[in-house]
């Protein structure tokens, strides 16, 4: 209960902190640019990493899968849709070293065309996100509109209610990319390019609105999570 008191207190700040940005400048969700990573499973195979389940008893749930199915590692960072792969274009999982070169050579020169100063950033807690090297560099790009464990404005743990890319696209994409059963990891990184580029932004616009009846629901919740978004302790 302590530790459930703990997230909640972290989530509770972090809505009063978006409440009185919201109050200061009312289209503000619509200036962060999200960052985050999801794994895609060549056999459709859903990885527990990336869907969490929150319950007081832990759910009996079997999956019968491959020993060693073949994925990708998707990134998309607020204006960059990409795969990590190394130098001889063999897919890889990311790391501090990756996710600093993504921001170095793919994000930064993306943003030329936009005014940086108008936009945030917000990352979760995972650890290459979070390294002091990676922190650093985004403070120089972004200064204090940094959203982020160890940032200038702390991102709470356990919040995937609160990330569009995790209360919609992640499970959006999903939900599209295995249709035509891709038996390759080059026909799957087809498909999941195609179903992004099609996100329309009528879509995306109702996604980022939604971002506000989620933050009163957890302000009148003092901290709780959406009933719709599930955890695994």
């Amino acid at each position: 209960m302590a530790l459930h008191f703990k997230y909640d207190q972290a989530r509770r700040r972090f809505v009063e902190w978006a409440h009185n940005e919201i109050a200061v400048v009312p289209d503000f969700h619509k200036r962060i640019l999200c960052s985050d990573e999801a794994h895609f499973w060549l056999n459709g195979y859903v990885n527990k990493q990336n869907c969490r389940i929150r319950s007081e008893a832990n759910p009996q749930v079997y999956v019968e899968t491959p020993l060693h199915p073949e994925k990708l590692f998707g990134a998309l960072y607020g204006l960059v849709e990409s795969f990590f792969k190394n130098d001889e274009s063999h897919n890889v999982t990311v790391n501090g070293d990756r996710y600093r070169a993504m921001i170095t050579y793919f994000f930064i020169p993306e943003l030329n065309n936009h005014d940086v100063q108008e936009l945030w950033f917000q990352q979760d807690g995972a650890t290459c996100h979070t390294a002091r090297a990676t922190i650093d560099l985004l403070k120089d790009t972004f200064g204090d509109r940094l959203i982020s464990r160890f940032g200038p404005v702390n991102w709470p743990p356990r919040s995937c209610d609160l990330t569009p890319l995790d209360y919609f696209l992640w499970g959006y994409v999903k939900s599209l990319v295995y249709a035509d059963k891709p038996q390759t990891l080059d026909h799957l990184e087809d498909n999941i390019r195609h179903v992004i580029a099609d996100i329309r932004p009528q879509m995306l616009g109702k996604v980022i609105e939604n971002r506000t009846s989620r933050l009163d629901y957890i302000r009148a919740s003092r901290g709780s999570h959406m009933p719709e978004i599930i955890f695994k302790m």
